[in-house]
């Protein structure tokens, strides 16, 4: 096994399942549990197939120090359980993973959902039968299951991306990746540890590896914006205060306006640049991503969004003390908020520790990787391990990695060659009765990706329904109408300053991959969806 891979442990010898069911939910994450339950409310035989020992998903694989999520913690819950939101009580306002992943753990027990699902099994291809309008799930434990219906719930960050460093097979230390941490806590005290990455799983795992590494060197190729998140534990008080907003957030979401870029972006005027300014210093002494939505148009306007740029970098070096370094980690060649922002405990602090030192990779190029360490094209660092920070195949790498045919035995993958496509992130045309949760072409990454889900896997499961009462057994986009979504979906993101950044939302940051902009930003998107199915699911065949 590569060092670059860590696996979950085997829950044991299983004989292989071979069975048919009304539907298959592929990932035991958010979406994936949600799945099972509202299908298993449903009345439909339900298997779950899960790669993990356990539930979580990202959250399960993502235990690398500091790992915690970017939105705060009473907003990221489930609301399709008043009482499940009642009962849970957050400790923190920016809950860590061990937290999250409790919290997984205990929707699956609270509903009784583990029978439901098989783990440590991973799907390795699932074959469309036109003439029994069914899709064959095979498994590498030998399961072969045959269900009218399959929803993949695989995730939208859930394939690490394992970038092909020349060498890098020679290091004789251990490597680890962020998006596939090990179970037990790994001890850097005494090591000379590079960590190679600064996106979001780097901007966490930096300052904590520097409380123990003996000499950390941090590799950057791209600077990210990064704001403080101000974390701290949520008392009674504070929980109690937020009800009425999390109440009118929840009521937001269904209107037509609610989008990562509101509906008066286009229209909204340029304020004067120290009333930005003043703005942005209430939002970073407060913590966290509230930075984005300061101005209606921050991300539709370069005038608007300079000014935040302007700030940030400004704050960079009031937090830096070597001028040099600070230069090197401040962004200059895209906007703010168009590549995921970063939420971050003191990572740029970080780097005013003695034993803490930036390469900018951009200034001199990694060359190879030796059996002791890394080389760039100036000089040669000796080294004890090595963390890659280096992200995901986001969104579409889960997908692509098990081998679907659909119709006429074509592959998503060839499907998909010149881009995913999908009509309303839900369904691809030719792939009859496969959803996919949060897939290319949905908001997904754009926001709350656990509300995300919650409305998918709530469109889904409606929809199964309508057709059951209606003796219908099989559903398909138009090709016509997935053309046009996706036209859509590239029209809504040329509209701001998204493209501006070569990033993981475009699939920038895999080798081959093709470039299309694959999040929806505009507006009204479960509004949008809602008409859809009230419209005898518009855009649709079913029969």
């Amino acid at each position: 096994m590569s060092r670059l891979e860590q696996t979950s442990p085997d829950h044991g010898s299983r004989p292989p399942l071979v069975a048919e069911c009304d539907a298959v939910v592929v990932g035991a994450g958010f979406g994936g549990l949600y799945a099972i339950y509202r299908l298993r409310e449903l009345g439909l035989k339900v298997i779950g197939i899960e790669a993990a020992s356990d539930v979580g998903g990202t959250w399960y694989w993502n235990r690398y120090p500091g790992a915690r999520c970017d939105i705060p913690s009473l907003l990221y819950s489930y609301t399709w359980s008043e009482e499940l939101r009642q009962e849970w009580r957050w400790s923190e306002k920016y809950a860590g993973q061990p937290e999250i992943l409790r919290y997984a753990q205990h929707v699956a027990d609270r509903f009784e959902l583990r029978s439901l699902i098989r783990f440590d099994t991973r799907v390795i291809s699932a074959d469309w039968d036109e003439a029994g309008e069914s899709w064959t799930v095979r498994t590498d434990r030998g399961d072969c299951i045959v269900a009218s219906t399959c929803v993949m719930a695989t995730g939208n960050l859930s394939v690490p991306n394992k970038p092909k460093l020349p060498g890098v097979e020679r290091f004789r230390g251990p490597i680890y990746h962020t998006g596939q941490w090990p179970h037990q806590e790994i001890d850097f005290s005494g090591l000379r540890v590079a960590v190679i990455g600064t996106g979001s799983s780097g901007v966490q795992t930096i300052p904590m590896v520097a409380k123990s590494a003996s000499r950390l060197t941090v590799f950057q190729r791209t600077p990210n914006y990064s704001v403080p998140a101000r974390n701290a534990p949520l008392s009674d008080a504070d929980i109690a205060a937020a009800e009425p907003m999390i109440a009118k957030y929840r009521e937001s979401l269904e209107t037509p306006e609610f989008g990562r870029v509101p509906s008066n972006a286009f229209d909204a005027p340029v304020p004067a640049r120290e009333v930005q300014w003043a703005r942005y210093e209430q939002l970073w002494e407060q913590g966290g991503g509230g930075i984005l939505t300061a101005f209606p148009n921050i991300l539709t306007d370069e005038a608007v969004n300079d000014v935040a740029c302007d700030f940030v970098r400004d704050k960079i070096r009031g937090m830096v003390d070597d001028a040099t370094t600070a230069e090197a980690l401040s962004p200059k060649d895209y906007p703010l908020g168009v590549k995921r922002i970063c939420i971050d405990t003191g990572y740029f602090a970080t780097y005013n520790l003695p034993h803490v030192d930036l390469v900018d990779l951009r200034a001199e190029p990694l060359t190879t990787v030796t059996e002791t360490g890394l080389e760039t094209a100036v000089r040669s660092f000796a080294l004890d391990a090595l963390v890659l920070a280096t992200g995901y195949d986001a969104m579409t790498g889960a997908l692509a990695a098990m081998n679907i045919r659909g119709r006429s035995g074509v592959t998503l993958n060839e499907a998909w060659a010149d881009g995913p496509r999908a009509y309303l992130g839900l369904m691809v045309s030719g792939f009859p009765n496969l959803f996919v949760v949060t897939g290319p072409g949905s908001p997904s990454v754009i926001g709350n990706v656990i509300h995300a889900c919650e409305n998918h896997v709530e469109w889904i499961t409606a929809c199964l329904g309508s057709m059951r009462a209606k003796g219908l057994t099989r559903i398909e986009p138009e090709r016509d109408a997935e053309r046009a979504w996706m036209a859509h979906v590239a029209d809504a993101a040329s509209r701001t300053l998204y493209p501006k950044a070569n990033s993981w939302y475009q699939g920038a940051n895999i080798a081959g991959k093709p470039r299309v902009f694959m999040p929806y930003v505009g507006q009204g998107y479960r509004h949008r969806i809602a008409q859809i199915a009230q419209r005898n699911y518009e855009g649709f065949v079913l029969r």
